[in-house]
């Protein structure tokens, strides 16, 4: 499938994980493909390999996503090394768990720079350099409209905000033809959470059917909703978590 052929992407966070799986997945798709990364150089040279292994243009730019004048240089430092720019992946973010009552102003004000305000403004410096068709595409979580346990409430606030945000950039792009959406994965397989780790178990409960997603799973997600068969689906979200909101 080649539908995104010559369509030209940003994939923020994509390292390694979701971001990268979907990084792949875009190239494979047919399209060149930026991706930002804040520590992980050898990881994110294998993301660029692996998008130069499917014939496309790959590159990677060294951003910290919680700092802002990083963020929108490295939307406009994508679009310039790519000619354009068709497609912005809103991927990087951050979990830092724990009750409310004990967690540091620190970690409060990461959560809140990483998965809100960097989705922000990364938009924000994507729409002059995005034509119609263009598409938005953040990566929530299944926590953003159900949070099922607690340990999470700060994480789970930062993605809800993202529902909004959506919803309302959806209505202001509109008119000039660009999508605004959201995935919200369920419990994934990642270094960050991984389908063995200590609180396996405990999500994989919650999910109907049993076992964990993998990033590939949600990188499919986002192919679709970045190919022309969205053209009609903007301001909404796509839950990929195996049933745990079902």
């Amino acid at each position: 499938m080649v539908e995104l052929t010559g369509k030209r992407a940003l994939v923020t966070g994509a390292a390694r994980g979701i971001g990268a799986a979907i990084a792949g997945t875009l190239a494979a798709r047919g399209a060149d493909v930026a991706i930002t990364y804040e520590r992980s150089v050898e990881r994110a040279a294998e993301v660029v390999r692996a998008v130069e292994e499917q014939g496309r243009r790959g590159f990677a730019i060294q951003a910290d996503s919680a700092d802002p004048a990083a963020v929108r240089r490295s939307v406009d430092e994508a679009a310039s090394q790519l000619g354009g720019l068709d497609i912005l992946v809103n991927n990087a973010g951050i979990a830092r768990g724990g009750p409310l009552a004990e967690m540091s102003l620190a970690d409060i004000d990461a959560i809140l720079a990483v998965n809100i305000r960097s989705v922000v403004l990364a938009s924000q410096a994507a729409i002059p350099h995005l034509k119609e068709g263009g598409r938005i595409i953040s990566i929530g979580s299944c926590l953003a409209e159900r949070v099922a346990f607690g340990g999470v409430t700060v994480y789970s606030m930062s993605k809800s905000a993202l529902i909004s945000f959506t919803r309302g950039l959806a209505r202001e792009l509109g008119p000039r033809g660009i999508t605004v959406n959201l995935v919200h994965p369920g419990p994934t397989d990642t270094d960050m959470n991984p389908a063995d780790g200590t609180q396996a178990d405990a999500q994989r409960a919650l999910i109907a059917l049993g076992h964990y997603g993998t990033a590939d799973d949600v990188a499919a997600a986002v192919a679709f909703l970045a190919s022309p068969a969205a053209r009609q689906i903007t301001g909404t979200g796509l839950t990929v978590d195996g049933g745990v909101n079902a």
